[in-house]
């Protein structure tokens, strides 16, 4: 039997999930991450490793219950996390 191994991840869904976790930062502002994450329901050391890019593509459950917890629409998430780096600052902040 053997076990299930993960595709490597394309340099595009890398970056996808580095631009994902650069929102998830900035949208937290100055809130702690255990508190956005006790507010989510996710682990806090999973929060820490999206926004550090190391879980670059979570589960759609968890980016969604971020999502809420940080007040921003699964539409923001999606088209910042998919934009040029930088964009989701300057929305964020608009």
């Amino acid at each position: 039997m053997t076990g299930m191994v993960r595709p490597p991840l394309s340099p595009e869904e890398r970056e996808r999930g580095e631009r994902l976790g650069r929102l998830l930062r900035e949208a937290r502002g100055p809130r702690s991450m255990t508190e956005v994450a006790a507010a989510s329901g996710v682990p806090t050391e999973t929060l820490r490793k999206i926004e550090t890019g190391r879980i670059a593509t979570p589960a759609f459950f968890t980016v969604a219950a971020l999502a809420d917890a940080l007040g921003i629409s699964l539409e923001q998430v999606a088209r910042l996390s998919a934009g040029p780096p930088g964009e989701a600052a300057r929305a964020l902040t608009a």
